[in-house]
């Protein structure tokens, strides 16, 4: 969050029985907010919200890990404020401390690519222009924003707030509860398709939801180069937002005109402003040349000045599962292991496979993929396409994992196929068997596909490490 002091109150009980209407059973101030024991640090006030497991199950542990009170929905042995629905009342408590929060400027980024990196990379600029506060990992659906919301203090002077769905109807309400200044969408594209009876369209129509929430004369903040940028544009104007645009065409605000890799870094030359600038970025992957415009262009809109937003890429490193880099060390050298293990989906399958292409090595290029969730019918057709993208890049040996990279493996040469298995566990072992010192290595696929147990099978391949960046 980057705004969060153990010692400063966040919420008194009488606070919290005000926002949500709820009454209390013993005085208390809490430092933060939880509604998982696993994470709970002391002073936090602990939410006990109904799930998979009822969290009034944990009171006791949460009291015990150091919680100050509790929100509940019946009588607990803690301090508590006790309310009908905790659910409804954590949306409550949320939209209190945007109400209190009177200074704050608050940003809102969605999008079907990109966004908890593009999030963190705008959090990074704001924390260097005041008090600052954002989504931890990728806190953003019905829970996670709200939760968010909460653990804004009262003193924020600027904000930026993570926003995702699976269907439509799930960013409006989101939206309406940030009440954002500016918003982002980074890229709409075939993500979630299986949700959406119109495939694409009905994922951009559910992106556009964003614009709902948007204080009056608020920006908007689109992809000129992507397909749906007219529908985006047409939702952005019909609720008075104020649009400005990145791209690669000459009459976007923010104007990419190169993106060169040296090394573990990239340089960036854009037109910003009728203005020339070349920057240098932590970040190799060709998306991160789009990604740093939309960046630059949330930052201005919520008053960061263009050298505080230069100095946050220059210094923002890639997040784990999401381009980050290690060398592994075996015992006759180290291999490179590019991590993109967290997610995938066609666009930032397609944008890994390029990037890892334009690296300049003479070593072997080697890829490991497991399935792409949630796509639909095209699925299999999605998944062969992969094929020319990887043929483009010239990838020396590709293995496969799943029963959707099947069509991808069916449609690959001979002399590209490294290993096939319907399991990432089972894909683990043949390609630690044959990865060798020099290689570059990346893994990518969606979370719910274990591409995660690729990544750190390999890791493991190396004892120990003594430097940043480095298992071995």
């Amino acid at each position: 969050m980057g705004d969060r002091i153990a010692t400063t109150p966040l919420w008194a009980s009488r606070e919290i029985a005000a926002a949500t209407g709820g009454s209390t059973s013993g005085d208390f101030s809490a430092t933060g907010v939880s509604i998982d024991t696993r994470s709970l640090e002391p002073g936090d006030l602990f939410i006990a919200l109904a799930g998979a497991r009822d969290g009034h199950d944990f009171v006791d542990l949460a009291m015990r890990k150091g919680a100050s009170g509790v929100l509940s929905s019946q009588a607990v042995a803690a301090p508590s404020v006790v309310v009908a629905d905790t659910m409804a009342a954590l949306e409550l408590l949320g939209s209190a401390a945007r109400k209190r929060a009177v200074n704050a400027r608050r940003g809102a980024v969605t999008g079907s690519v990109g966004k908890t990196s593009v999030t963190q990379a705008v959090m990074a600029g704001l924390s260097l222009a005041g008090r600052a506060h954002s989504s931890v990992k990728s806190y953003n659906n019905h829970i996670g924003v709200p939760l968010t919301l909460a653990r804004m203090r009262r003193d924020a002077e600027r904000a930026v707030f993570e926003v995702g769905m699976n269907h439509a109807d799930e960013i409006r309400p989101l939206s309406r509860m940030v009440r954002p200044h500016a918003v982002l969408v980074t890229t709409v594209g075939p993500v979630h398709t299986e949700n959406f009876p119109d495939g694409e369209l009905g994922v951009a129509r559910a992106k556009a939801e964003i614009f709902e929430g948007l204080e009056p004369g608020g920006v908007a903040i689109l992809n000129a180069d992507n397909s749906w940028f007219d529908l985006l544009n047409a939702e952005a104007q019909r609720v008075g937002a104020v649009v400005r645009t990145f791209g690669t065409g000459a009459d976007c605000d923010a104007q990419l005109i190169d993106f060169a890799v040296a090394g573990p870094k990239a340089v960036i030359s854009a037109r910003w402003r009728g203005k020339v600038l070349d920057f240098p970025i932590l970040q190799t992957g060709l998306h991160w040349g789009l990604n740093s415009m939309a960046v630059l262009l949330m930052l201005e809109a919520l008053d960061v000045t263009l050298d505080d937003g230069l100095a946050a890429l220059g210094s923002f490193e890639p997040l784990v599962g999401r381009g980050a880099e290690v060398a592994v060390r075996l015992a006759k050298g180290a291999f490179t292991l590019i991590d993109e293990s967290y997610n995938a989906n066609p666009i930032s399958m397609a944008s890994a496979i390029a990037t890892l292409g334009a690296r300049k090595t003479a070593a072997r290029r080697i890829v490991a993929l497991t399935d792409m969730l949630e796509l639909g019918p095209e699925a299999n057709g999605l998944h062969a396409a992969i094929a020319t993208a990887l043929d483009a890049a010239s990838i020396d040996l590709v293995f496969c994992a799943g029963p959707l990279m099947k069509s991808l493996w069916d449609a690959l040469p001979p002399t590209q196929r490294g290993g096939y298995a319907k399991a990432a566990s089972d894909l683990a072992p043949q390609l630690a068997g044959a990865v060798q010192a020099g290689d570059v290595v990346m893994v990518k696929g969606s979370k719910g596909s274990e591409a995660s147990v690729v990544a750190e099978a390999l890791t493991a391949l190396g004892a120990p490490g003594v430097g940043l960046g480095e298992a071995g």
